[in-house]
C-alpha cells in the first residue's frame, strides 16, 4: 500500500505494449527464497499466474522511509534522461470525463507533421483510451495502476524503456483521472497541465487547491458548452489565480477549435526553448 495516499502499490501495475500481442505477455519474479519464475499471462493460465503472484507478495513489509523521496529521486533521473535526449514531458491530469484523451488526440493529429509525440497513458484498467491514441499514429504505452490512483516516477521510468521516444520530441502522459494524488508525485516532467471541463463547476481550483497549485497551466476545456452550462469562466480564473498567482491559462474547445492554436503554441515554444538551453 501507498504509505502516502493509501493506495496501491506497484505490485498491482501492468504495462500494456500495443505493439506486442495483447493476448499473452510474460514476467520473470525472483522469490525470496531466491528461485526464479518465469511465466505467462494469456486467457488461459490466469489461475497459475494468481497463484505465483501470491507466492511472492504474500509478505507485507512496514516502510519507515519517505515513500516521496524515492519518487523524487526517480522523478530526478527522468528529468534528466529527457534533458539529455531534448524531449518536452508534459503530465496531464484531471478528473475523470474532463477531455484529456479527447484534446490530446486533437493536439496529436493537428501536430504529427511538425513535432514527434508519444504517449504513456495511464489508467486503472483497460487500454482503451491507448487504443484511440495509437489510431493517431503516435506512439503510446499503456500503463495500468490496478486499484493506484496515480502515476509515479518508478511508473514513467518503466515505460519509458517500453516506449523509447526519439530525441527532440514531446511526451505526453496522460495521469489517472483524478484531481488529488497526481499533484504529490513529481514524474520528471517539465510541466503539469491540469485539465477542467466547464460542466464540473468553476470552484474547482480552490477545492482541490493542491492541484491547480502545483500545476503550471491550466486548461479550461468544452468552452463550446457555456451557453448551456452554469459555469462563471471569470470567477474560476480568479480561483485559480488565488491559489497560483503564476498559473498561464487556455481557454479551449475541440469541437469548434477555439484556443487551440495557443495552446499548440506554447508547446512548440517550450520544446524550442530546450533546444536552446542544450549546451
Amino acid at each position: 500500500m501507498c504509505v502516502t495516499c493509501g493506495c496501491s502499490d506497484d505490485g498491482e501495475t501492468k504495462i500494456i505494449n500495443l505493439e506486442i500481442d495483447e493476448a499473452e505477455h510474460h514476467h520473470t519474479h525472483t522469490l525470496p527464497d531466491g528461485t526464479v519464475i518465469t511465466h505467462s499471462h494469456s486467457n488461459d493460465t490466469h489461475i497459475e499466474a494468481s497463484q505465483i503472484h501470491a507466492k511472492i507478495h504474500n509478505t507485507t513489509i512496514s516502510l519507515e522511509q519517505d515513500i516521496l523521496a524515492k519518487n523524487n529521486l526517480l522523478a530526478a533521473q527522468n528529468r534528466g534522461w529527457f534533458k539529455g535526449r531534448n524531449i518536452l514531458a508534459l503530465n496531464l491530469m484531471s478528473s475523470p470525463g474532463a477531455g484529456k484523451t479527447t484534446l490530446l488526440t486533437r493536439t496529436i493529429n493537428d501536430l504529427k507533421h511538425q513535432l514527434s509525440i508519444s504517449v504513456i497513458e495511464g489508467d486503472q484498467e483497460t487500454a482503451n483510451d491507448a487504443k484511440k491514441i495509437k489510431e493517431t499514429g503516435s506512439k503510446v504505452i499503456q500503463i495500468n495502476t490496478g486499484t493506484g490512483c496515480h502515476l509515479d516516477a518508478s511508473m514513467i521510468d518503466r515505460g519509458l524503456q517500453q516506449l523509447n521516444p526519439p530525441l527532440n520530441s514531446v511526451v505526453m502522459i496522460e495521469n489517472v483521472g483524478n484531481l488529488v494524488c497526481p499533484a504529490l508525485f513529481d514524474l520528471g516532467e517539465q510541466a503539469k497541465v491540469v485539465i477542467l471541463s466547464v460542466t464540473e463547476g468553476e470552484d474547482k481550483p480552490i477545492k482541490y487547491p493542491h492541484m491547480f497549485r502545483a500545476s503550471n497551466i491550466m486548461i479550461l476545456t468544452k468552452i463550446d458548452l457555456l451557453p448551456y452550462v452554469d459555469f462563471d469562466v471569470q470567477k474560476c480564473i480568479e480561483y485559480a489565480k488565488q491559489v497560483n498567482p503564476k498559473i498561464q491559462i487556455f481557454q479551449i474547445s475541440v469541437t469548434t477549435s477555439t484556443g487551440l492554436e495557443s495552446w499548440y503554441a506554447w508547446i512548440i515554444a517550450k520544446l524550442t526553448s530546450l533546444s536552446i538551453l542544450l549546451p
